[in-house]
């Protein structure tokens, strides 16, 4: 792979990376879509990724169709698809890793103590493995889109970040891969996420700053729900993740999670 990046190179190519661990839906294919537009050869990388899983989460069922997925992403604009093994991203003894220490620790940090770890070193070595000039994430995964540019920016990498916005399905579910574990009745209850997130948004446009009322608001309305369990809700500087005591439009932005039964959801959204 890191030959062939050479080859674009020299061939005075940009490249868009859009890293990936499979299971590509309407939301990842946008992704690829803006690198697309953005690049003159665009990268797709499926890794299911085992060192941002912890011990008891769902790594081993974690949906793996590559055939799919490079029909997908090919269909979408991707030049390359780029599917290592996992012992060729982590061969034996394998012992370096690459954390930030600041805009990882709050939320899923906090929930999900080495998860970030595993992010930041694998974008990292997809970095070092695909030369990128720009690399394409989600606004879903906004904490983590974070936690890469701070990296980014940190550690020098001549990469620049783009970020594309969540996509939703028609009943307002935030697009994700963990959403085909949920059953017909789990997804009716997930929809309160979006929703909550909605209403307190609706709340910010009719003048209400607190954080304290928003996040009570939210916790209310998921609270209503008998499958979900509410892991954080937070305003928080959607560059830092450091909390916020007031909304500073622009600069803010609501998070998420909570489990719905046993599958664990994220979402978000700017204010």
């Amino acid at each position: 792979m890191q030959k062939l990046s050479g080859t674009l190179r020299a061939q005075g190519k940009t490249i868009g990376l859009v890293p990936t661990m499979g299971a590509l839906h309407d939301g990842h294919l946008s992704l690829v879509r803006r690198a697309r537009a953005e690049t003159d050869a665009v990268i797709v990388s499926v890794f299911v990724n085992p060192t941002q899983f912890g011990p008891n989460e769902d790594f081993t069922r974690y949906p793996r169709d590559i055939d799919a997925d490079t029909a997908l992403a090919a269909g979408a604009g991707a030049d390359i698809v780029f599917a290592p093994p996992v012992e060729e991203m982590y061969p034996k003894n394998y012992s370096t890793y690459v954390s930030e220490e600041a805009v990882a620790r709050p939320l899923e940090g906090a929930s999900r103590p080495t998860h970030f770890r595993g992010v930041t070193t694998v974008v990292a070595k997809l970095f070092n493995i695909t030369r990128p000039d720009v690399a394409v994430f989600g606004q879903k995964d906004a904490q983590q889109v974070a936690v890469v540019a701070k990296m980014t920016e940190d550690l020098n990498f001549p990469v620049r970040i783009v970020v594309a916005p969540t996509l939703r399905e028609a009943d307002g579910l935030a697009m994700s891969s963990r959403n085909r574990y949920l059953s017909g009745a789990q997804r009716a209850e997930a929809l309160a996420l979006g929703r909550a997130l909605a209403f307190a948004k609706g709340m910010v446009e009719k003048g209400e700053r607190r954080s304290d009322r928003l996040v009570a608001e939210m916790t209310h309305l998921l609270a209503q729900y008998r499958r979900v369990r509410v892991i954080y809700v937070a305003l928080v500087d959607r560059r830092t993740m450091e909390p916020m005591r007031e909304v500073e439009p622009g600069r803010s932005m609501l998070a998420a999670a909570a489990w719905v039964d046993e599958v664990r959801l994220i979402d978000n959204v700017t204010l």
